[in-house]
């Protein structure tokens, strides 16, 4: 780049002098308005210049303009080690984040769906009596100013209001009625005078109709006599508190009005949009306050082999000598129901029969039982029985749906809200297309319509049809929450911003990356810029401009290698370009493992899969393949690991299944290894976590300075008071407090960011203090602790060189790390144990997070080692280049959610590609 050319800001951004963490001093220009590519190795400085640098100044731009006051309620905005942007916009990260941790946030009210759905109910939607089925309605004037239009102008009409009053009080009404202008009433269908009545000393005896009678009139088509009579129609509803008549006087027929929102002498109430607002108490279930969970009788304690009938003891609480009595009982009462059906068979209705009951007191339903259980808990047995099956448990009044009941009155063509939230999102849209409205709905609804379709199309466009509305977002995985949160980007249609996204692909299978790029197109054709830090090939051959940081990671990362397109990329000669030109591969095997012993799983049948029977092979490489939302997670995680942790007496929850077995020699441990954080704390780091610090500790403690002055290894902590520096308590930075600002961190002057005292940093080994070792990068360390024969470092540290972490400072604060990269600690800390360890079965969901095709291969190496070291490896994977190097394939689909769930095939790569309904077997084909 020659920085004499003149850059044009509104086509181009420029950075100068990017120099944060490991990026070395590079200026970068990116095309705007395209979709520009940010790949390289893993820990290259990626993620440092999308979003440490290019967001970070962004946001801190955007802070500056607001005024100081709403500044305070803003996290510190560092100002980004650069010299200058130039044609810097609006900067909106989407990162691999699980976006919120409220039980109350859905998919629907994070990508607004929900929102528009409750407007539309509000707008349109119609109240049916659960009584009769009747609409509920209620008349307007307008309602029965039409009625009269309708009729015989010749016609005349008394307009009354029925007339209600206490006894004794009738004289004082008949005065105040008088008072207000009124002169007739109408008394068993005659109609007389107010002040005759009253000379008479008229009282009508009990249950006599009275009405007070408001006009007198014959229709006439004039402009001030509609309007009288709009005002007299007006004050019936009011007299009469919401009724009102009208009576022929030649034909002594009345039609009576109504304008409270009542039917089969029910009042109900009028849809809003609170009503069906579940964060709202108007709307919220009484019960679970619109949680759409309670703590309550947990179905799972309470039957906790789904596959037992009642008559075999499925119902746990109903064993032992005197609780079976309740089981007698029930049998004996239920006289229709199946007693020898597995619980899983039951049906809906039978289901509530157990449980419910038929609503008698005495009927010997669960239940009931627990009615009698609360009520004796002033006796210790029955308090330790209730507490033994309390659990989060679905809210009985709302069945999880968190809507108060009357909101199930409320319909659109006969669909509620209920129905709709819980309909998969592939389902939803195609039916909120075909809604049949009426002329008028239609043009209330057509926005509506319009922001719910347009909103649901982007999310089936990103490969997530299977959720539901309801589906609550803290059980979303990052790849499911960035992918919402990319649908909701581009559901407001924001223009010219710079959207910065984290590898949108992770959690995807190939088929869906295709619609993933189609999206990324669509946000960058509204006039936005693209830019995506990702290693997927098909995004990469997607690509406008292409920006490659490199050569390696870490130290030897944080150059610019390569800008371009990706024509001019495989011309180049950067890591990137070898594997993608396939001058550099992943090699498949020459030779595929055949496992000799296996894990069987009958009848699987959580969420969505269908009563699934399979042998998963001991000992060998597994790779578990198929469609987001097909069910891999699912069987793997919930079935599988909860089944071998129970056998092996390490607690978990039985999940829907007949049973998971497997040879006890081959299986003394399971571990999953996902890409949740190694740690929450700031002081959590690679080196603490692999346990190796306390070997650094000791060495330390072992020098001659340290003898001398008495240090234990407990000086050498950050952790513990000693050594430490007091001033910061061992975190290198102070927080202080601005009042009427953001916070801001400094770099603690006591100890300048070494987190040490003085004297405790005197102690030195080789020349490097205690400080030293914490910033050196774990291949620099290697090399420090192999010089002078501190082998047994060494090799705790080694396994994190050998999974690609060699660029990580051992002191690095495992909240700076990636999900990829905590999971590859956790990966790095069992290959530590792996030679000691009993045989474990290992669990990784989705390992090739964050990781370049060049850290694959490091990944596939280590996971062999594991192998070789006689533990069994199973993984949830869409990279096929881990998928062509298994030894074994199970494929789960065809599709996701309640289309998935199946067996597609189960065998090696190479009888893979053969199989025509496998979506995965026309990826790896091209790989094989």
């Amino acid at each position: 780049m020659n920085p004499s050319t003149p850059i044009d800001i509104k086509k181009e951004l420029f950075i100068k002098n990017a120099h944060l963490n490991n990026l070395k001093h590079i200026d970068v220009i990116l095309p705007k308005n395209k979709l520009v590519v940010i790949t390289g190795v893993s820990g290259s400085g990626k993620s440092s210049l999308a979003f440490d640098t290019i967001y970070a100044e962004g946001q801190r731009r955007y802070v500056e303009s607001l005024s100081s006051y709403a500044r305070q309620f803003l996290g510190k905005l560092e100002k980004p080690k650069i010299d200058d942007i130039k044609g810097l916009a609006p900067s909106i990260a989407i990162q691999q984040k699980v976006i919120s941790s409220n039980p109350r946030s859905t998919v629907g009210t994070t990508t607004e769906i929900y929102d528009y759905l409750k407007l539309l109910y509000a707008r349109i939607g119609r109240t049916f009596s659960p009584d009769s089925g009747q609409q509920v309605k209620k008349d307007s004037v307008s309602d029965v100013v039409d009625y009269i239009k309708a009729q015989d102008p010749r016609s005349v009409f008394l307009l009354r209001a029925p007339l209600s009053y206490k006894e004794g009080e009738f004289t004082e009404l008949l005065n105040t009625l008088k008072i207000s202008g009124f002169t007739r009433l109408e008394v068993e269908g005659n109609v007389a005078g107010i002040e005759d009545l009253m000379s008479f000393g008229f009282t009508p005896e009990r249950g006599m109709e009275l009405h007070l009678v408001i006009d007198r009139f014959s229709y006439l088509a004039d402009e001030s006599f509609i309007q009288r009579l709009a005002d007299s129609i007006q004050m019936a509803f009011y007299e009469g508190h919401g009724y009102c008549s009208l009576k022929n006087v030649d034909t002594l027929e009345v039609v009576s009005f109504s304008n409270r929102f009542e039917l089969d002498g029910r009042e109900f109430l009028e849809p809003n949009v609170h009503f069906f607002s579940f964060n709202n108490p108007y709307g919220a279930c009484p019960q679970c306050e619109g949680y759409g969970k309670i703590i309550g009788i947990d179905e799972d304690l309470v039957v906790p082999n789904k596959n037992l009938s009642i008559y075999e003891d499925a119902v746990a609480c109903w064993k032992g000598e005197s609780m079976s009595e309740w089981k007698k009982a029930f049998i004996k009462s239920a006289k229709e129901f199946p007693i020898h059906r597995p619980y899983y068979q039951l049906t809906a209705e039978e289901k509530k029969l157990l449980w419910r009951g038929t609503g008698a007191r005495s009927f010997p339903s669960i239940d009931n039982f627990f009615q009698m259980v609360e009520e004796n808990l002033y006796k210790i047995q029955y308090r330790v029985m209730l507490s033994r099956y309390r659990g989060k448990t679905l809210c009985p009044t709302c069945q999880g749906l968190r809507l108060r009941p009357e909101t199930e009155w409320v319909k659109i063509d006969g669909h509620t809200i209920q129905s709709l939230i819980e309909m998969p999102l592939d389902e939803l849209h195609p039916l909120i297309l075909d809604l049949k409205l009426t002329p008028y709905e239609k043009d209330v609804a057509k926005r509506l319509v319009y922001e719910i379709t347009t909103r649901l199309e982007f999310l089936l466009k990103v490969g997530l049809g299977y959720l539901t509305l309801n589906r609550t977002s803290n059980t979303l995985s990052g790849g499911e929450s960035q992918r919402i949160n990319l649908a909701t980007s581009l559901g407001s249609s924001l223009v010219g911003s710079i959207y910065i996204l984290d590898e949108p692909s992770i959690g995807l299978h190939s088929r869906d990356t295709e619609n993933l790029i189609g999206v990324l197109k669509a946000l960058r054709d509204l006039g936005n810029t693209v830019i995506v830090v990702e290693h997927d090939e098909d995004v990469m051959r997607a690509a406008d401009y292409i920006i490659d940081i490199g050569p390696e990671a870490g130290y030897l990362g944080g150059e610019l290698v390569f800008a371009g397109t990706f024509k001019e990329l495989m011309e180049a000669d950067t890591l990137t370009s070898r594997y993608l030109s396939g001058r550099l591969e992943i090699a498949v095997p020459k030779k595929r493992r055949v496992a000799k012993e296996f894990i069987t799983i009958k009848g699987a049948r959580t969420h969505n899969l269908q009563n699934l029977n399979l042998e998963v092979p001991l000992e060998v490489l597994t790779v578990v393949t198929g469609v987001s939302g097909s069910g891999k997670s699912t069987l793997m995680k919930e079935v599988l690991h909860n089944g071998v942790q129970i056998q092996l007496g390490m607690g978990g929850k039985k999940g829907n299944y007949d049973e998971v077995s497997f040879p006890k020699k081959l299986i003394k441990n399971v571990e999953l290894i996902d890409q949740n954080p190694i740690g929450k704390s700031s002081r959590s780091n690679p080196v603490t976590y692999l346990k190796a610090y306390d070997d650094i500790r000791d060495l330390y403690s072992r020098q001659k300075v340290s003898k001398m002055m008495g240090y234990k290894s407990k000086h050498f902590s950050f952790n513990v008071d000693g050594g430490r520096c007091e001033q910061c308590k061992g975190e290198g930075v102070i927080n202080v407090s601005m009042q009427f600002m953001a916070d801001i961190e400094l770099v603690c002057e006591a100890c300048n960011g070494t987190r040490f005292k003085k004297e405790i940093l005197e102690v030195r080994y080789d020349d490097k203090n205690i400080s030293d070792i914490l910033h050196l990068t774990v291949d620099e360390a290697l090399i420090f602790f192999k010089d002078n024969q501190e082998d047994k470092i060494a090799t705790k540290l080694q396994p994190l060189q050998d999974v690609g972490l060699g660029y990580l400072q051992l002191g690095q604060s495992s909240s700076t790390l990636s999900g990829g990269e905590a999971q590859r600690i956790k990966l790095a800390s069992f290959l530590v144990k792996g030679v000691t360890s009993d045989k474990t079965l290992f669990i990784f969901d989705e390992p090739s997070t964050g990781l370049h095709f060049h850290d694959i291969n490091k990944l596939l190496i280590s996971l062999q080692a594991l192998i070789e070291l006689g533990h069994s490896v199973l993984v949830i994977e869409h990279h096929p280049d881990i998928i062509k190097c298994a030894d074994y394939l199970i494929d789960i689909g065809p599709e996701a959610g309640k289309y998935g769930g199946s067996i597609v095939f189960m065998g090696t790569p190479e009888e893979m590609v053969k199989e025509a309904r496998s979506h995965t077997a026309k990826y790896l084909k091209e790989k094989l």
